[in-house]
């Protein structure tokens, strides 16, 4: 599997949004175990009191990460291919 960076701007206005859609995507991801993996997600402010995220997944193509970000009903702006990961400092 490959490491991706999906970009999912202005998808939510509320944390209970964001929540429910986290549910989805955990639930459809279990189901499609062998093609998805979610790592992470970092929740972004969008300034208009709105949320967006960027998730890091491992993928068996982007294809794949398309059809879960359906089955899920989830926003996708951007699949952007990771070339390399740099750690400084672990995640707090």
């Amino acid at each position: 599997m490959k490491t991706y960076a999906i970009l999912r701007r202005h998808g939510w206005t509320t944390p209970e949004e964001l929540g429910a859609a986290a549910d989805r995507s955990t639930q459809e991801g279990e189901k499609m175990a062998d093609q998805v993996r979610w790592i992470r997600s970092y929740v972004l402010s969008e300034g208009d009191n709105g949320l967006g995220t960027v998730c890091i997944y491992q993928a068996a193509s982007e294809d794949a990460i398309r059809n879960h970000a359906s089955r899920a009903d989830l926003p996708l702006d951007e699949i952007i291919p990771v070339a390399d990961t740099v750690v400084v400092n672990p995640d707090p």
